[in-house]
C-alpha cells in the first residue's frame, strides 16, 4: 500500500511517501524552490518523492492532505462578523484561501489521475496531522498528546491521548486564543519576521531579564482547568486592518517595538525573556492537566510551538513525564507525514509502524554524481577513503567546514546530513561563523552534536535528543571547555548522535574526540541566513564559495578555496 502525504495549506509545503507502513521519503518544497518556508503546491517534492521511492503515480493508493477546508467554518465566520475592520482580510486569509487551495488540489488530482485507477483522497484536520505524525512515529504505544501552533483550520491547540492506533482528542483551543500567535507577536515586537523567525526570539530571551515583565505577562496569559487558554486581548490588536499584532496598551506597558536592523534595547530582550518564560510555564501547566487526565508516562508534542526546544527541555525536567517525543519536522512541514500516517493507522486501521528515529529521509547523491558536479564547476578536489578522519583533522586545525553526507534530513535542524561544523572548544568560533559564514545576528547561539555514549559527560541530559529539540544545560565543569556552543545562560541545544542512525557522522565526531579529547562538535545548518538548507551538490558549492567557509567535505571529496 502506497500513501502520498501532502502539506501546502499554510507554510512549509512538503510531501512524503509511506509504503506498507514505512516512511520511505519526506521532502520540503523549499529545498527545491530555494524559497524558505515556501507555501506553493509541492510539485517538485512529490516528483522527487516518487523518484526516491522508485514509484510512479499509478502506484499511489491513497492521498492524504493535512487540512480539512470545511472544518470550523462556522467559527471563522462568527469571528469575522465580530471584527468588521478586518472582514476583507479575513475573508481572503481564511475562506477564499481555503477555497482556492481546495480547487487547486482537485484540479491537480483530476489532471494527474485521469486514468481508470484513482487513489482515494483524504482531507485530514490540521492538528490531527500534527499529532498523528508524531505519535505514530514515536516509540510509545501510549502517550499524552499535545499540539500547539499559530492556528490550523481554526484550532490553535489540541490535548488528547494516544493508544495503539487510536487517538482521542478531549480538548481543542480556538483562535484567537493561541500561544503560537502570541509568540509571533513577540517576534514582531523584537524586530523579526513572524511565522518565520521565532527561533531568533527564543535565542534572544536569555539575553534579557524575565523578572522585569514576568508578573504582568502572567496576568495576560493563563490556562483554564480544562486546558483552554485565557488571554487578555486588550494587549493585542485583532481589529487593526494591518493586523500588526500589538495594541497601544502593549506598547505603553512594554515599550517601543524594535524595527528590523535597529539595535536591541534592554526592554526588547526583557520582553522576549518574559514571554519565553511564560510559554514554558504554559507548557508545563498543560502537561499537568494531561498527566492528571491520561496517567500516561510519556508525552508526544507537535506543532510549530513544539520547535521551542527551551520549553521542551523544561518539560523533560519538570513535567513528570519520563520523556517526550518531538518529530524533527514538528511544524507544518511534518503534517504531510502526519496526514499520511493518520490515513494508514487511524482510518485504514493498519498496524503501527516501527518507531521512526531516523530524520534522514531526503535525497542522496553518490560519489559519482558529486564528482560530476565538481568537475563541471572546474574545481580542484581530493578523494579520501577515510573521510571521517580527514574531516576531524581539518576541524582540529581550526577550520570551518561544510559537511554534505548521505540523505538530507527533514526539518529545520541540520542533523549531520547538511551541516556546517567547527571545533566547539575555540571561543572565537561563535562570532566568526555568525559574521563570516551565516551573516546573522551576533548573539545567535550554535548547537553541539555529541556522540550518544559521551553526551552525559558534557551535558546535564537525562534523555536522548537525536533531533536537537530539547535544550539542556552544559555541565558547569565543561562550560569553559565548550565556549562556542554554550549560550549565555549555560544552555545548549544538544543533538545526541547514534552510531546506527548516522554512522559516518558518529565516526567523524569520534575521530575528532581522539584528537581533541572532546567528542563534541559545533553543528549548524548548511545555509546562510534567509536561505533554506542546501539540497544538492550545486547548492553546496554555491554556498561554500559565497561564505567564509574553509573546506567543503562532500561525499568522499574535500574541496578547498
Amino acid at each position: 500500500m502506497v500513501i502520498l502525504g501532502i502539506n501546502f495549506m499554510f507554510h512549509d509545503s512538503s510531501a512524503c511517501i509511506i509504503k506498507d507502513g514505512e516512511l520511505v521519503v519526506a521532502l520540503e518544497e523549499e529545498r527545491f524552490t530555494r524559497n524558505k518556508h515556501d507555501v506553493v503546491f509541492p510539485q517538485k517534492s512529490i516528483e522527487q518523492c516518487l523518484k526516491v521511492a522508485k514509484l510512479t503515480y499509478d502506484d499511489i493508493d491513497h492521498i492524504a492532505l493535512s487540512f480539512k477546508p470545511s472544518l470550523d467554518i462556522g467559527r471563522k465566520i462568527a469571528f469575522i462578523l465580530k471584527h468588521p475592520a478586518i472582514i476583507l482580510k479575513n475573508i481572503n486569509l481564511h475562506i477564499l484561501r481555503y477555497y482556492w487551495r481546495y480547487r487547486l488540489i482537485n484540479k491537480w488530482y483530476k489532471a494527474t489521475f485521469s486514468g481508470a485507477k484513482k487513489p482515494s483522497l483524504h482531507f485530514v484536520p490540521h492538528h490531527k496531522s500534527h499529532i498523528a505524525g508524531s505519535f505514530f512515529c514515536s516509540p510509545y504505544q501510549e502517550a499524552a498528546l499535545l499540539s500547539m501552533d499559530g492556528s490550523g483550520e481554526w484550532a490553535t491547540a489540541s490535548l488528547g491521548y494516544g493508544s495503539g492506533t487510536d487517538i482521542t482528542e478531549f480538548k481543542r483551543v480556538f483562535f484567537p486564543n493561541s500561544m503560537g500567535s502570541i509568540y509571533e507577536a513577540i517576534t514582531h515586537f523584537c524586530g523579526f519576521k513572524p511565522s518565520y523567525d521565532e527561533g531568533k526570539t527564543m535565542g534572544l530571551a536569555p539575553m534579557g531579564n524575565s523578572k522585569t515583565f514576568i508578573d504582568v505577562v502572567r496576568t495576560i496569559i493563563n490556562v483554564a482547568e480544562d486546558g483552554d487558554l485565557l488571554i487578555d486581548f486588550s494587549y493585542f490588536d485583532f481589529d487593526d486592518g494591518q493586523f500588526e499584532y500589538l495594541s497601544e496598551k502593549f506598547y505603553q506597558t512594554f515599550g517601543s517595538r524594535r524595527l528590523p536592523h535597529e539595535d536591541f534595547e534592554q526592554h526588547h530582550m526583557d520582553v522576549a525573556a518574559a514571554f519565553q518564560v511564560r510559554l514554558e510555564e504554559i507548557g508545563l501547566e498543560l502537561c499537568k492537566i494531561l498527566r492528571a487526565k491520561t496517567k500516561a508516562d510519556y508525552l508526544v508534542i507537535a506543532g510549530g510551538v513544539s520547535l521551542n526546544s527551551v520549553m521542551n527541555g523544561r518539560i523533560v525536567r519538570e513535567s513528570g513525564f519520563k520523556d517526550l517525543y518531538v518529530m524533527p519536522a514538528a511544524g507544518d512541514n511534518g503534517t504531510s507525514i502526519g496526514a499520511a500516517y493518520y490515513v494508514h493507522n487511524a482510518i485504514l486501521k493498519n498496524p503501527r509502524p516501527a518507531p521512526h528515529m531516523n530524520p534522514y529521509l531526503g535525497t542522496e547523491y553518490s560519489n559519482e554524481q558529486i564528482e560530476f558536479v565538481l568537475k563541471e564547476c572546474k574545481l580542484s578536489y581530493e578523494h579520501y577513503d577515510d573521510i571521517e578522519k580527514k574531516t576531524a583533522e581539518l576541524l582540529h586545525a581550526g577550520n570551518i567546514l561544510c559537511w554534505f553526507q548521505g540523505r538530507m534530513e527533514i526539518g529545520p535542524r541540520a542533523l549531520g546530513g547538511r551541516s556546517i561544523i567547527a571545533d566547539p572548544t575555540r571561543k572565537e568560533m561563535k562570532d566568526k561563523i555568525n559574521a563570516e559564514v551565516k551573516h546573522r545576528e551576533a548573539y545567535r547561539p550554535f548547537a553541539p552534536s555529541a556522540i550518544k555514549e559521551a553526551a552525559a559527560d558534557y551535558f546535564e541530559t537525562i534523555v536522548e535528543d537525536p533531533f536537537m529539540l530539547k535544550v539542556c544545560m552544559v555541565r558547569k565543569d565543561k562550560v569553559d571547555i565548550l565556549p562556542a556552543i554554550t549560550h549565555v545562560d549555560g544552555s545548549a541545544r544538544l543533538q545526541t548522535v547514534d552510531v546506527n542512525t548516522h554512522p559516518r557522522y558518529h565516526k567523524m565526531i569520534s575521530e575528532f574526540g581522539k584528537l581533541s579529547g572532546v567528542p563534541v562538535i559545533l553543528n549548524t545548518s548548511f545555509n546562510i541566513m534567509g536561505e533554506p538548507i542546501v539540497e544538492s551538490p550545486y547548492h553546496a558549492v554555491r554556498c561554500f564559495f559565497s561564505t567564509g567557509l574553509d573546506y567543503l567535505v562532500i561525499g568522499n571529496y574535500v574541496v578547498r578555496k
